[in-house]
């Protein structure tokens, strides 16, 4: 466990958030996307922390957070609320800065449409909110057949089905590039896949159905960073927010590596992640 931080938890509606607290200086909230969880900013958050109060937590139903009921369906503004509640209890007097991974920058964009008097910046990392391309009906015929293999098939064809509509003009996606993943990436493959399940069962259709307020997010822009990975150009999770930056007529801001350029890039995505809340 890093030094100095802080490790507790938040009873919300239906759930228990499990949250860590690190650092000095303003909020900085970090919401996850994927099945990673709190520990997958493990590699920036000591980085972070000597700018900002930095505050990670695993997202109701995953890790540590447990639901009340197990199966309780998942919405995208409940998970806005319990980010929320988090500013609430953390900087209750002062703006926060948020900045959302993928799943985690959906909820974003949804907590900064409903409170964005408690936000100072919001910076989201593709996040995948296919409603709002022109293409919207291949992308939910998508999550239709993921979820139908999922049921008849099981997790890993779901899975694969999923990897190749996110691919680049939804094809076959090439092998990446040799890429080190850290050792700590690694030991947290256990809880990814236990909670691989869920992710792909309630968390990618009740997320990806989602759609934004996008007149709402234009009034907002000045204080919301889209962003995108250097490696992912043209592929689905980067493409929402690449037209969201042109229809804002914002610049969208690139990250080192891919869609999971916080595993594969990790201290410049933490650096990148600082010059954005310093603009």
């Amino acid at each position: 466990m890093m030094t100095g931080q802080v490790v507790s938890s938040l009873r919300v509606d239906g759930a228990t958030l499990h949250y860590q607290v690190r650092g000095e200086g303003p909020l900085l909230l970090l919401i996850p996307g994927g099945t990673g969880g709190a520990a997958s900013f493990d590699g920036v958050v000591e980085g972070l922390a000597a700018e900002y109060t930095v505050a990670t937590y695993d997202p109701r139903g995953m890790g540590r957070s447990a639901l009340d009921d197990s199966e309780a369906e998942q919405t995208v503004a409940q998970h806005a609320d319990d980010a929320f509640r988090l500013l609430e209890l953390l900087s209750p007097d002062e703006p926060a800065r948020v900045f959302g991974a993928s799943s985690g920058g959906i909820a974003a964009l949804h907590l900064l449409t409903v409170h964005s008097e408690r936000l100072e910046r919001v910076v989201v990392h593709e996040p995948p909110v296919v409603e709002v391309l022109p293409d919207a009906a291949e992308h939910r015929a998508l999550i239709a057949r993921v979820q139908a293999t999922f049921q008849s098939e099981g997790l890993m064809p779901a899975m694969a089905v999923f990897a190749a509509g996110l691919a680049k003009d939804g094809g076959v996606q090439e092998p990446p590039a040799e890429v080190e993943i850290p050792p700590e990436a690694a030991a947290r493959a256990e809880q990814t896949m236990a909670d691989l399940p869920y992710f792909v069962g309630r968390i990618v259709p009740s997320f990806m159905s989602y759609v934004p307020d996008i007149e709402r997010l234009e009034a907002l822009s000045d204080r919301l960073v889209l962003a995108g990975g250097e490696d992912s150009r043209g592929e689905l999770p980067y493409r929402p927010a690449s037209f969201l930056a042109e229809r804002f007529g914002t610049e969208l801001l690139h990250f080192p590596g891919g869609h999971v350029g916080l595993t594969t890039h990790t201290e410049a995505f933490g650096e990148q992640i600082r010059k954005a809340f310093r603009v």
